[in-house]
């Protein structure tokens, strides 16, 4: 293989970490980079993206050189080879000539899925992942590895506990922790999530965890009865009620919030919790 189709995938590989770094820069200069990572990683990964560009930069240019300096060395051989040479490398084009196009091709393509992913996150609104996903990765599951701790649910029962900052999060957690369960009959809750319908006058609020990034994202959530009508999917709400033992005996969670107001609310800017 020639140094000019060597280069090639080393170009693009350049391009396509030039056209990530810009992508980061740009969502955290617009403010919707915490949709895509936890914000404890956003100074590091900034950083990391203004490191990239100029790097990336700096290698294309060095590149490109080299692939001028390999055209011109191959042009001043040609000029020095007699006719029987000539019809040898004659020979040789022919037969490397499939192979160079099928790298060509694949070159181009690499490059178009680069410049259309580039174009795509500049141009499209970024969005949260949805009550879909939030099913698919089992929002009702027992396992929550960033609950609250064992602390906070021993003294749930306490006066001194304040859950007034408590999110979806803790309250999913600590149902599926304690084992005191008169502690929470009746608790007061006031929570906000989007909708995943669950069916018969329910649906479970949602909120996802974020560990590192989107994609280890986790669902949790709280059964919620209401006597009015179920939110559409995907829908953000903000849910006032109290604590109530689960009518369905066989699930995880033994409460659920019986709602006495439903309130439909704009998707706040921050939709994740941590």
């Amino acid at each position: 293989m020639s140094s000019s189709e060597s280069s090639a995938p080393a170009a693009i590989g350049l391009g396509s970490v030039l056209a990530v770094a810009l992508c980061t820069l740009w969502l955290a200069l617009v403010g919707h980079l915490d949709l895509y990572i936890n914000p404890r990683y956003a100074v590091f990964t900034v950083v990391l993206a203004a490191v990239a560009v100029p790097a990336a930069v700096a290698g294309l240019v060095v590149t490109a050189r080299g692939h001028a300096h390999a055209h011109d060395d191959t042009v001043d051989a040609a000029h020095g080879h007699g006719s029987a040479q000539g019809d040898a490398h004659g020979h040789g084009r022919r037969t490397g000539g499939a192979g160079r196009r099928t790298r060509v091709a694949l070159g181009w393509a690499a490059a178009a899925v680069t410049i259309a992913v580039t174009v795509a996150m500049l141009v499209l609104p970024p969005t949260t992942l949805s009550a879909r996903t939030a099913q698919q990765r089992s929002v009702d599951a027992a396992t929550l590895s960033n609950a609250t701790g064992s602390e906070g649910v021993a003294l749930l029962g306490s006066e001194a506990v304040d859950t007034s900052d408590y999110g979806v999060k803790d309250w999913a957690a600590l149902i599926r922790q304690t084992t005191d369960t008169s502690a929470l009959v009746g608790k007061q809750v006031e929570l906000t999530g989007f909708v995943v319908p669950a069916g018969d006058g329910s649906f479970t609020l949602t909120r996802f965890v974020i560990s590192c990034c989107a994609v280890d994202a986790q669902p949790v959530g709280l059964g919620v009865t209401t006597s009015g009508a179920v939110p559409a999917a995907d829908q953000w709400v903000r849910v006032r009620g109290s604590l109530v033992a689960n009518p369905d005996q066989s699930a995880a969670a033994r409460f659920v919030v019986k709602a006495s107001s439903v309130r439909q609310i704009a998707q706040p800017s921050d939709p994740y919790e941590y």
